[in-house]
């Protein structure tokens, strides 16, 4: 899987608990869930326990603490795929 896919993928996962739509549309490798996309950190375990189901993967403590940004949890994804 591309790392465009993941983030089409990322994309479509995060959608409903975004609070800033104007962000949502230039969604990026650079955007920060909580500063940009607005989006509060009890909806952030949602996204990680959605982004597990959706991958098949499991994450832990560690990198869930990292997984503020769309380029963080993409490499997180991809490094859990590919164990």
């Amino acid at each position: 899987m591309t790392k465009e896919e993941l983030i089409t993928k990322l994309s479509a996962i995060v959608k409903p608990y975004i609070q800033n739509e104007e962000a949502f549309k230039s969604l990026n490798e650079n955007t920060d869930f909580i500063n940009d996309l607005e989006i509060n950190s009890a909806n952030l375990v949602d996204i990680i326990l959605d982004i597990e189901d959706e991958f098949d993967i499991e994450i832990d403590n560690d990198s869930m603490e990292q997984m503020l940004s769309v380029k963080a949890t993409v490499e997180i994804i991809q490094k859990k795929m590919n164990i």
